[in-house]
């Protein structure tokens, strides 16, 4: 499944850079987020409630990053098991551009395997929830960079 997106932010390049390096930033954007842990090395664990169509799951994960260009780019690879739900494994890439408004365009190219019951949900399932998903962490992205006062109300 190879899943793309782009989203034009208010933010700095470097604001936008560097929350995507703040586990307390992640932990807070990404739905169903119960915790994000950095290990060292560009490797985070992470651990999201989430619903699929019918399939609502903790899923426990682990990420990878990699080939990382400050502040303008940066791959990852990305795995994430929920027992009998299924498990996803895969890689991104993400950009960073400035705009001529002193934004950012934040693009994202993924590619991604899944099983389990998860493989059993038809593709434009998984690819509303997925948009409805990054619309959430890009809101909620924007909205704590920019307070970030919220980051203790969800620590």
């Amino acid at each position: 499944m190879e899943i793309t997106g782009e989203r034009a932010l208010s933010l700095t390049r470097e604001q936008v850079w560097d929350g995507l390096m703040d586990t307390r930033v992640l932990r807070a954007a990404i739905p169903g987020c119960e915790s994000v842990t950095e290990e060292g090395e560009g490797v985070y664990h992470a651990v999201v409630l989430a619903s699929i169509g019918p399939v609502r799951a903790r899923f426990k994960g682990r990420i990878k990053q990699r080939a990382l260009q400050k502040p303008t780019r940066y791959e990852l690879d990305f795995e994430g098991d929920s027992g009998m739900a299924g498990f996803a494994t895969g890689s991104a890439v993400v950009e960073l551009a400035e705009t001529a408004t002193g934004g950012t365009t934040l693009t994202y190219r993924a590619t991604s395997q899944i099983g389990g019951r998860l493989a059993q949900i038809g593709a434009r399932l998984i690819d509303a929830t997925v948009a409805r998903m990054s619309k959430q962490f890009f809101d909620r992205f924007e909205e704590v960079v920019t307070n970030p006062a919220l980051l203790t109300e969800t620590a």
